[in-house]
C-alpha cells in the first residue's frame, strides 16, 4: 500500500505523504498495513509488538498527525529514556515543523507545572516528566490530550523507570478515556495482556524489513536457526576479531555486545589494531578529526577520552554509559555515517537509540550479579541486541550471531535464546518502597483521599490486571499510616490531606524517605555552629534518590581514612539514623560524598575518574542529582524556616553544578565561564565581578582559555550590568 493511497484514503495532505517519502517510507510494510485494518487511524488503541525497523513510529506519527490535523489535537510521545526523547525530537521537527506543527520536548524541571508546553502540539517527553506534571493536575494537558504514544512499552518490565510509566498510563485513562493510546516494542511476548490492560487491540508480527539470520559461532563456523552455515576464515586467533573482519570486509557494520564497560574498552583496544590498517587514508583522515572532537567534547580529557579518541582512529569505539553524552553522541552519529564501523557497547546501547548493523554479536551471555554469581542474561536482552541487526536500505539480511566455547554450548545457546520466546513483560509496581512514593503524590494531587480510593485508581493499573493484589490493600494502609506518622498528611475526618510538607516533597518529585531523610539531617544542621560541605554532601548521598558509587576490595583503607576525618561532620551516621543500619551501604554513602567533595574542591575529572573507578558520564549523572536534591533540601529548610541552612545549601548548589570552591561562586556568574576558566582568572587577581570593571581587555584575553573573543564578550557583560543597575 502506497503512502499516497494511504493519505488519500484517510483524508491526510499531499505534503504529509511527500514528506515521508523523502524519509524514505514509500510503500507500507504488512504490520503497518494490518495496523490501519485494526483501525489505528479511526482512534483505536492499539499495541504494536513488531520488529525493529518495521514501522512502529511511523503509524504513531500518521495517527498524531491525523489529530492534529482534523480535531486540532494535542499528541504526547512517552519515552523512557532523555536520549531517546531528543532523537525523536529531532526526527519530527525536522520532518513536521514544515507543515506548521509545534513540537516541543520536555525531559526536566519536575518540581514546576510547566505550562509553557501547552503550546506544543506535539510533545515528547520521558515518563518521569509527564508524571511530574500530572502531579500538578495539568489541565492543559489531560482535558484536550487525543493520542498518547507509549514508546517502548517493555519498559514496564523495568524495576526503576516501569512503575512510572505504569502509573502515567493509567492516570491518563482515567483523566480521558476517551484518549487514543498507542503502545509500542519490539520486544514483547505478552502484547494480548497488555493490550487487555490498555483496552486496545493488538498487533505482533515477525516480519522484518531486513531478515534476521541467527546463528551460533564454533569452531570457525557458524550455524543458523535454518540450519545453514557460514565458514568464517580464520585471519588471528582471536573468534571474535574474525567474525567482525569477515563481516568488515563485506561493506557491513558490526554492534558487539559485551557484559561490562571493562570489556567494552578491552574489546575496542583489541578490535582497533586489527581493523586499523584495513581503512583508507581518506577513512583515517575523517576518523582522526573525530577523534579530536571527542577529546574536545570535555574541557578536561580523562584518561577515558583519550582511550576512546584512539580506538576511534581505528574506526573503532566503545559506548556506555561512563561516557559523555556528547561523546556517545558523536559516535552514535558517526556510525550512522558508516565512519565508524564497530561500535562495543554494553546492552543499555540495544534499549536506546536506533542504530541497526550488518552483524550483532552477543559475545557474553553472562554477567555477574551481586548475590548470585555469574548469571545467564534473560531472554528478552538477548533478542532486544539481536533486533538491532540489519541495515535498512543497505543489508540483504542482518545477522545476530552468539559465541559458544563447546560443542555442547551450542544447542543450549539454540535452546535458550534463539529458539526461545522473551520472558512476559510484568508489572513492578507491587513493591511497597515504590508505592510510596505513588500514593504521597496521589494524595498531594488531590486524585485520591483515603486508602479504599488509592485503592480502586491501582485496580486499574498493569498490577491489577496481572491480578498480583493479593496483600495490596494491606501495603495500602500501611504506606497510609508511615506518611502520616511522618507528618506528610493528615486525617480529617474520614479523609487524608496533604500537609504543607507532604506537598512539598511531592512537587518536588522526591522519594518521601529522601524528604524524611532530608528534613532530619537539617534539623541536625541546625544544632551545628558550622555548615561544613562534607556533612550535607553526605546527607544528599544518604537519600534513596541518590544512586551510589559501588564499593570495591581496594576501598576499604582509604574509605576508614576518609571517614574517620569526616565524621564529625556528617549529619547522619549509623548511631542517630535507621536507614544507615547496613555497613557496607553506609560506606557506600560515604564513597560517594567523598567524590562529590573531590568534584566540588575542583579535582581535576581525570582524577576523579581514576580515583573512583568511574567514567565522565558517571560523574555527570552524580552531579545532576546531587544538585536537584540540594536544591529540594533548600527548599525543605525554607519550609522550616532554617534560613541559614537554606542559604548553605543554595551557594553548594552552585559549587556542585561548576565544581568549583566557594571562593569562585561569582565568577562562575559570567556566561562563558566554567571552573577552569574561573580558576584562571582568579589565579590573575580576578577574584570578583567588580575587578573586571578596571580590567583592561587585553590582559583578559591572554589569560589562559580565555583569549581574545570571550574577553570582549565578558567586557560588554559587564557593561550590561552596569546598564541594567
Amino acid at each position: 500500500m502506497h503512502i499516497q493511497e494511504v493519505c488519500r484514503e484517510y483524508h491526510l495532505p499531499e505534503e504529509i505523504a511527500r514528506i515521508i517519502e523523502q524519509s524514505g517510507a514509500i510503500n507500507l510494510y504488512p504490520p503497518q498495513v494490518s495496523a490501519l485494518k485494526k483501525g489505528v487511524l479511526e482512534g483505536r488503541n492499539l499495541v504494536i509488538a513488531i520488529p525493529t525497523a518495521a514501522g512502529k513510529t511511523l503509524i504513531a506519527e500518521l495517527c498524531m498527525l491525523k489529530s492534529i490535523l482534523e480535531k486540532n489535537g494535542r499528541c504526547l510521545y512517552v519515552v523512557p529514556l532523555r536520549a531517546l526523547a531528543s532523537e525523536k525530537y529531532e526526527d519530527f521537527k525536522e520532518k513536521y515543523s514544515k507543515l506548521g506543527i509545534n513540537i516541543g520536548i520536555a525531559t526536566g524541571d519536575f518540581d514546576t507545572p510547566s505550562t509553557y508546553l501547552s503550546k506544543y502540539q506535539i510533545l515528547i517527553a520521558t515518563s518521569e516528566k509527564v508524571d511530574s506534571l500530572l502531579r500538578f493536575r495539568a489541565k492543559w494537558l489531560t482535558e484536550t490530550l487525543n493520542v498518547v504514544v507509549l514508546d517502548e512499552i517493555h519498559f514496564l518490565d523495568d524495576s526503576s523507570r516501569g512503575p512510572t510509566l505504569e502509573i502515567l498510563a493509567s492516570r491518563l485513562k482515567q483523566l480521558n478515556p476517551n484518549i487514543q493510546i498507542l503502545a509500542l516494542s519490539a520486544t514483547i511476548a505478552n502484547a494480548k495482556e497488555i493490550a487487555g490492560w490498555l483496552g486496545a487491540d493488538y498487533i505482533t508480527s515477525s516480519w522484518r524489513p531486513v531478515p534476521l539470520r541467527e546463528g551460533i559461532f564454533f569452531n570457525d563456523r557458524i550455524k543458523f536457526a535454518d540450519n545453514s552455515y557460514k565458514d568464517i576464515t580464520p585471519v588471528t586467533n582471536e573468534d571474535l576479531t574474525n567474525l567482525v573482519k569477515d563481516v568488515l570486509n563485506e561493506q557491513g557494520q558490526v554492534l558487539v555486545f559485551v557484559n561490562s564497560r571493562r570489556s567494552t574498552q578491552a574489546v575496542a583496544k583489541t578490535l582497533a589494531k586489527s581493523i586499523g590498517k584495513n581503512l583508507s587514508a581518506k577513512e583515517k583522515e575523517v576518523l582522526s578529526n573525530l577523534a579530536e572532537d571527542i577529546l574536545g567534547a570535555k574541557d578536561e580529557a580523562t584518561k577515558i577520552c583519550r582511550k576512546l579518541a584512539e580506538a576511534v582512529r581505528d574506526g573503532v569505539a566503545f559506548h556506555h554509559a561512563g561516557l559523555h553524552y556528547r561523546q556517545r553522541k558523536l559516535i552514535e552519529d558517526s556510525f550512522k555515517k558508516n565512519l565508524i564501523k564497530v561500535i562495543c557497547s554494553t546492552p543499555t546501547l540495544a534499549a536506546g537509540v536506533n542504530l541497526p548493523a550488518r552483524r550483532v554479536i552477543v559475545r557474553d551471555i553472562k554477567r555477574y550479579e551481586a548475590g548470585l554469581g555469574a548469571s545467564y542474561i534473560p531472554t528478552f536482552e538477548y533478542k532486544q541486541c539481536a533486533g538491532r541487526a540489519g541495515r535498512p536500505q543497505y543489508d540483504k539480511y542482518g545477522e545476530a550471531i552468539l559465541i559458544a566455547k563447546t560443542l555442547n554450548e551450542v544447542e543450549t545457546l539454540f535452546e535458550k535464546y534463539i529458539l526461545a520466546l522473551p520472558e512476559p513483560i510484568t508489572s513492578k509496581l507491587g513493591n511497597e518502597a515504590v508505592l510510596r512514593t505513588h500514593v504521597l503524590a496521589s494524595i498531594a494531587s488531590g486524585y485520591v483521599f483515603d486508602v479504599n480510593g488509592m485503592f480502586d485508581f491501582l485496580s486499574h493499573t498493569f498490577l491489577a490486571h496481572q491480578k498480583k493484589t493479593y496483600n495490596l490493600l494491606e501495603i495500602i494502609g500501611d504506606i497510609f499510616e508511615f506518611l502520616e506518622k511522618e507528618e506528610m498528611i493528615k486525617k480529617e475526618g474520614f479523609r487524608y490531606f496533604p500537609t504543607t510538607f507532604g506537598s512539598c516533597i511531592s512537587r518536588l518529585y522526591l522519594d518521601p524517605l529522601s524528604g524524611i531523610i532530608l528534613r532530619k539531617g537539617l534539623i541536625q544542621a541546625k544544632t551545628r555552629k558550622h555548615h561544613l560541605v562534607v556533612g550535607f554532601l553526605h546527607l544528599l548521598c544518604c537519600c534513596p534518590d541518590m544512586a551510589l558509587l559501588s564499593l570495591n576490595r581496594q576501598d576499604g583503607e582509604k574509605l576508614e581514612l576518609f571517614l574517620s576525618s569526616h565524621a564529625l561532620d556528617f549529619l547522619l551516621n549509623q548511631e542517630n539514623a535507621e536507614t544507615l543500619d547496613d555497613y557496607l551501604y553506609y560506606m557506600a554513602t560515604v564513597k560517594t560524598s567523598w567524590m562529590l567533595e573531590r568534584w566540588t574542591d575542583e579535582e581535576k575529572e581525570e582524577a576523579i575518574c581514576d580515583k573512583f573507578s568511574i567514567g565522565p558520564g558517571d560523574i555527570r549523572r552524580h552531579i545532576e542529582t546531587a544538585e536537584w536534591l540540594c536544591y529540594g533540601a533548600s527548599v525543605i529548610a525554607e519550609l522550616f524556616k532554617l534560613k541559614d541552612e537554606a542559604f548553605a545549601l543554595e551557594c553548594l548548589r552552585k559549587r556542585i553544578v561548576y565544581g568549583i570552591r566557594e571562593e569562585l561562586l561569582e565568577l562562575v556568574d559570567l556566561k562563558g565561564v566554567g571552573r577552569v576558566r574561573a580558576r584562571n582568572l582568579y589565579k590573575k587577581g580576578i577574584k570578583r565581578i567588580s575587578d573586571l570593571k578596571c580590567a583592561d581587555e587585553k590582559f583578559l584575553a591572554t589569560i589562559n582559555q580565555i583569549g581574545p573573543v570571550l574577553a570582549r564578550d565578558i567586557k560588554n557583560q559587564i557593561i550590561k550590568s552596569r546598564l541594567n543597575k
